[in-house]
């Protein structure tokens, strides 16, 4: 069964913030979805950095890293993720992210 499908015809799939519930449910096509719905029209080569610097990150220590240095280490300008998404909080979404708490979500 398609993952996407699964997720655009049910709600549960989004916590109330917007956040993926089941990360493990997340691929190239349910970010591009959920891009689409934040009103990203295109997923370029430097969104993909983005995204991919975050997933690692998270794996690596469970929790969202310092934005700025994600933009550092890929040699891309300071603001490139509030440049390409808006926002970090759409960055992380996009990213298939769960939600990562009152705190860091102050900072987003």
């Amino acid at each position: 069964m398609n993952k996407a499908k699964i997720i655009t015809s049910s709600e549960n799939y989004f916590d109330e913030d917007g956040f993926l519930k089941q990360p493990q449910l997340w691929n190239e096509q349910i970010a591009r979805m959920v891009a689409k719905m934040d009103g990203l029209d295109e997923l370029t080569d430097q969104h993909w950095t983005i995204i991919k610097s975050l997933r690692d990150y998270y794996v690596n220590f469970g929790s969202p890293p310092m934005f700025h240095h994600v933009s550092i280490e890929n040699n891309l300008d300071k603001h490139c993720i509030e440049q390409l998404f808006h926002s970090q909080r759409e960055a992380w979404r996009v990213a298939g992210l769960p939600n990562p708490g009152e705190e860091a979500k102050t900072y987003m």
